[in-house]
């Protein structure tokens, strides 16, 4: 009988599978061939810039999972992950405002976040726009290309033995990594969240005029760029309460006036593709990760929103432990199933 099935094949479910391979397990992950919320994520691995209020114990969560994804990167090998930082950016003065209380807050937990003049930023990216009325420079917050990280993940883990298929048999463990497709499996409530995301290209050969990630808000519209160094550019993204695959033109409208209120060149790149996907979302807003109550041998590991990419090192690491030894890491615990019983 195999040791573990892992139920998804998104980064989270692919790298607990191929660290619990790495332990010597006999691992089998189950998948169902549908793009999942990696094909739409922009892979921003920004554990500062996405500090929110009230969130502190999370925030602990991502600054730890950043810290590993040097290493965790460099098993893979090529994941598109870059280290250039993020830039902050607000248009107008009540953007400022709002840029500047999340800044202090993110400060005052001592997260590397410093204020920037206008002038500052532009030295760092002279294509930003002169209307700029501020922002900050987040160093540590970086990016991988999911497009690129789940093909490296399946690769690794085939290679470390495990097995890929698409039906479920009996296994000592079951891993739950099936995002939103989670809640029918174990009763958690994890929803979906849509978000709608754009893909440009740089209308010259090479990479985009810019290198960093600009997190921008934009007369009160939120905008992330995020840079590619084919020459992609991947802009997003929408938060909608909302079940639907459907690209909407007011979504993309908004989505490409603030990215060019920003950086004026996008209006000149190419608009490749644009798509709907779903974050699967938890009430509040943190994964969950643990053993399930009342079933045996069932561990959870979804609900990860937004922050599923960063987070794919640190989860897979605990989850793999958890199953090895039977004992969950103290840094599980604010993340249990059990918290929604």
């Amino acid at each position: 009988m195999t040791d573990v099935e892992v139920v998804g094949a998104g980064p989270i479910g692919l790298a607990i599978a191929w660290r619990c391979a790495q332990r010597g397990m006999r691992v089998r992950v189950v998948d169902d061939g549908r793009a999942g919320a990696a094909h739409a994520a922009a892979g921003m691995l920004s554990p500062v810039a996405e500090a929110y209020f009230g969130e502190e114990v999370l925030t602990g969560l991502l600054v730890e999972s950043a810290k590993r994804w040097p290493a965790f990167a460099a098993e893979l090998g090529d994941v598109g992950y870059r280290d250039d930082g993020t830039l902050v950016v607000a248009l107008t003065s009540d953007d400022l405002a709002e840029a500047d209380r999340l800044r202090a807050y993110q400060a005052s937990l001592k997260l590397p976040i410093t204020a920037m003049r206008p002038s500052e930023l532009r030295d760092r990216e002279p294509r930003l726009s002169p209307r700029i009325r501020g922002g900050a420079f987040a160093p540590g917050d970086h990016q991988v290309d999911p497009r690129k990280l789940v093909p490296a993940l399946r690769r690794a883990a085939v290679a470390a033995g495990v097995t890929i298929t698409d039906e479920r048999e009996p296994a000592g463990v079951t891993v739950v990594a099936a995002g939103c497709g989670s809640a029918a499996l174990t009763g958690l409530p994890v929803r979906p969240v849509k978000g709608q995301v754009l893909r440009l290209r740089a209308p010259d050969p090479g990479p985009p005029g810019f290198r960093h990630v600009i997190r921008g808000y934009a007369d009160s519209r939120h905008v992330y760029l995020v840079p590619r160094a084919g020459g992609e550019v991947v802009v997003g993204a929408t938060v909608e309460e909302l079940t639907d695959s459907v690209v909407t033109a007011g979504a993309v409208l908004d989505l490409l006036r603030a990215a060019a209120d920003l950086v004026p060149d996008i209006a000149e790149y190419h608009l490749v593709e644009a798509l709907a996907g779903h974050r699967p979302g938890t009430p509040d807003n943190a994964p969950i990760l643990g053993p399930l109550d009342g079933r045996a041998g069932v561990v959870v590991a979804t609900g990860h929103h937004r922050h599923g990419i960063v987070l794919t090192p640190i989860t897979a690491d605990l989850i793999a432990d958890l199953v090895e030894k039977g004992v969950p890491d103290p840094m599980l615990a604010p993340f249990t199933p059990a918290r929604f019983a």
